[in-house]
């Protein structure tokens, strides 16, 4: 059984950049797409980023517009969300997701996250101005 634990989630100013991170264990494949969603009060839960096991496919939300970096430790099964420049507008719980035996589709970044079957507890992330 696939668990995933987030972590680097806190409070910071606009214009700073932070990181966070996501440890997954349990795979039986080394196969699989992580990635991020978020969710802001009252609104719905959009795609932030996502990658593909081996680094070589990393899609972003169009809102992303360069901002943030998704990179992945294949070795300790844990992928980074840098994210600079943060704005108020970025404060969201933040959910690492998993799933195992795919392909990281673009597609996906149009949805709320359905496609993946394994989710993180969130990560609270406030930024202010």
């Amino acid at each position: 059984q696939i668990q995933l634990v987030e972590s680097g989630a806190r409070s910071v100013r606009k214009g700073e950049t932070l990181t966070l991170s996501c440890a997954a264990t349990g795979w039986s494949t080394d196969w699989y797409c992580m990635g991020w969603y978020r969710q802001a009060p009252g609104k719905e839960r959009e795609a932030v980023a996502m990658i593909q096991e081996d680094g070589r496919n990393s899609l972003y939300g169009d809102f992303v517009a360069g901002r943030f970096i998704i990179s992945i430790d294949a070795a300790k099964s844990t992928i980074h969300l840098q994210m600079r420049r943060l704005e108020p507008q970025d404060t969201a719980t933040y959910y690492c997701v998993a799933r195992e035996r795919s392909v990281c589709w673009s597609h996906w970044l149009r949805g709320v996250g359905k496609e993946f079957d394994v989710w993180g507890q969130g990560a609270q992330v406030s930024v202010t101005s």
